[in-house]
């Protein structure tokens, strides 16, 4: 009815209706066209433009390798390793030389002390030879080492650490046959957890026992210097721990039975050309000396202590 009048004729709403039933007609031929290829019936009203939906199946995720250009080494890398790979080998060597060493001295301790155990006690005193020393207590520097113990002190100061004279040996030799003076033979330091043996002389041999005193020197209680030195990395390293001592901390030398009671008064290191630390004194000091610092060696600690009253 619609196609007999002229569309500038039609209302509005007569245009809505001849709309609607163009799209009836269309969609009804559509689904006439679609039934005859045998598709189902949703698909023949919904229109050849409607098609299921696929699932869509991300691709699997290749890993990625990164590679980066080689680098060509050149002879100057080479070289570098090498020389590493020697200095790591040379240090280990060092170390392990070191421990053997270290543990070789040690050991020799045990078996001078048990020497110094069995020995029978003198029946009397003989004057004591003179000792020509010719380095500080303490040094590193045996006599089996090539050329000899080499001195720290110059020599034109030797002269200033030779023990005393035939004579004066011999009077102090008498001094020691005298019960209230008597040569040290024991040193107890309480806050260091040194209990040791005190044996006379300070030399290469002397230390392996014990700690040494300087003959010559004062004895415990006496006015004047108790000298005593002992290493403090190897035979034992019995003054391991002497840099702890602080002043006011206490020590105690004895003298066979008598115990005599020193406290802390001064410490410092020193040169090993300050000799003048084993001086006789009008006091009665002991001082305690060993080598600094661990290890190294290249100087000398001193802790002196007086006599408490």
């Amino acid at each position: 009815m619609f196609q007999k009048q002229k569309l500038e004729n039609l209302s509005v709403e007569e245009l809505e209706q001849a709309l609607l039933l163009k799209k009836r007609q269309a969609r009804l031929e559509r689904f006439q066209r679609l039934s005859g290829r045998a598709r189902s019936t949703n698909e023949a009203l919904l229109g050849e433009e409607w098609q299921p939906a696929k699932k869509v199946t991300a691709p699997a995720a290749q890993p990625s390798i990164v590679t980066s250009p080689e680098r060509p080494k050149s002879w100057r890398d080479t070289l570098l390793l090498g020389l590493e790979v020697t200095a790591v080998i040379g240090l280990v060597a060092v170390l392990t030389a070191s421990y053997f060493n270290l543990r070789e001295l040690n050991d020799e301790v045990a078996v001078a002390q048990q020497n110094l155990l069995v020995q029978e006690p003198a029946v009397e005193v003989a004057p004591a030879a003179p000792i020509a020393l010719a380095r500080l207590p303490g040094g590193h520097t045996p006599p089996t080492a090539p050329g000899g113990a080499m001195p720290d002190v110059p020599l034109h100061l030797q002269a200033w650490v030779q023990p005393a004279t035939a004579a004066s040996a011999s009077a102090a030799a008498v001094e020691i046959t005298k019960p209230e003076v008597m040569a040290p033979t024991r040193i107890v330091i309480p806050k260091i957890n040194v209990d040791a043996p005190i044996v006379n002389g300070v030399n290469w041999e002397d230390l392996k026992k014990g700690v040494g005193h300087l003959p010559g020197s004062a004895h415990p209680g006496q006015r004047g210097n108790l000298y005593l030195a002992a290493h403090n990395d190897i035979y034992g390293e019995i003054f391991r721990y002497l840099g702890d001592l602080e002043i006011g901390d206490d020590y105690f030398i004895y003298a066979g039975e008598q115990k005599f009671h020193y406290v802390v008064k001064e410490r410092r290191i020193i040169e090993p050309t300050e000799v003048d630390v084993m001086m006789p004194t009008t006091e009665p000091i002991s001082t305690l000396q060993t080598c600094y610092p661990y290890l190294i060696d290249t100087h000398r600690l001193i802790v002196v202590g007086e006599l408490a009253e």
